[in-house]
């Protein structure tokens, strides 16, 4: 197991140094000059001669990239242009609020998900099956703004239930979690019922089916397990891409995280913010796909077998 989890580390470094490099291009590519957003329209040209010294910008293009890749491996991501703090700080402060509102959400996918999915396949062709279906079909069709909308307009301006947007307790989590889960809760839904579906007509479910052991024993010890490696997918995927930060449903309900501290650095033009947010973003979904294939390990051996013999 320990050479499992060595080789997927490894196999994780060339794809972050990727995202490094793409990062560093594409910002480099970025039309105007990152020191005039920095001081802004009133400077003079030794101040720009300074901060451009300071920040290397003189250097040639691969002498750029090693300072860049020197302060990214220090967590250094430089300083915000428009506050003047570090951006790896102010990462830090929103990466909480963030990872709060990742795990509400996927608590409400999971258990909405599997649930309804495996109610679904003990019941095929039921009211409860076509309705799980629905749900399914509208989760995954309707956009991530658009029920965010709905749910600010009826849940918190018309029925005043819970509130529309803010941070604080526990009533301001609710609608941003269920916006942010719903996509995942649909998803799950549908693949547990298909996959239980499958692995219910299987030879072994009928086997232990006619030894006459309870059905709820049959479900969750012989069926559940072997429909969890897709599960698992869907779940470390959906985590990893929360974590990320949710751009739009962290905007929609002025969630103070990552994604809406993206955006406002997007706006704003600020070069460090958005380097940044971008590396730590692809941090976190690789991140998220490393423990997904350790858990393929854990739960399935015989992925650990291949990959100690490939």
């Amino acid at each position: 197991m320990v050479h499992f989890i060595v080789r997927r580390i490894l196999q994780t470094i060339p794809v972050l140094f990727g995202v490094i490099v793409i990062t560093f291009i594409l910002m480099y590519l970025v039309p105007g000059d990152p020191v005039v957003s920095m001081v802004g329209e009133r400077y003079d040209e030794e101040t720009i001669h300074k901060l451009r010294k300071e920040l290397h910008l003189d250097d040639s293009l691969p002498m750029q990239f090693v300072h860049y890749v020197s302060n990214v491996l220090r967590g250094d991501f430089g300083k915000s242009f428009v506050t003047g703090g570090p951006v790896s700080e102010e990462l830090l402060i929103k990466f909480p609020n963030t990872l709060i509102l990742a795990v509400a959400s996927m608590i409400i996918a999971i258990i909405t998900g599997l649930t309804m999915g495996i109610v679904s396949s003990l019941r095929p062709q039921s009211i409860l099956d076509k309705i799980t279906m629905l749900f399914a079909l509208a989760g995954i069709s309707a956009p991530v703004f658009w029920v965010g909308l709905m749910l600010v307009l009826f849940i918190g301006v018309f029925l005043q239930w819970l509130p529309p947007t803010g941070f604080g307790g526990i009533e301001y989590i609710i609608l941003p979690a269920i916006t942010l889960g719903l996509r995942s809760a649909a998803y799950l839904a549908r693949l547990t019922r298909a996959t239980m579906l499958d692995v219910l007509n299987q030879d072994y479910i009928r086997t232990a089916r006619m030894k006459r052991l309870p059905e709820w024993k049959v479900i969750l010890k012989h069926g559940f397990p072997n429909i969890l490696i897709p599960i698992i997918t869907v779940i470390g995927t959906d985590f990893g891409s929360y974590l990320s930060g949710a751009v739009l449903t962290e905007s929609i309900f002025g969630w103070p995280g990552i994604g809406r501290y993206a955006l406002e650095a997007i706006l704003k033009r600020d070069f460090p913010v958005i380097q940044g947010t971008v590396l730590f973003m692809a941090l976190m979904f690789i991140l998220a796909n490393l423990i997904v294939d350790i858990f393929y390990g854990i739960v399935d051996p015989r992925i650990r077998i291949e990959g100690k013999n490939g």
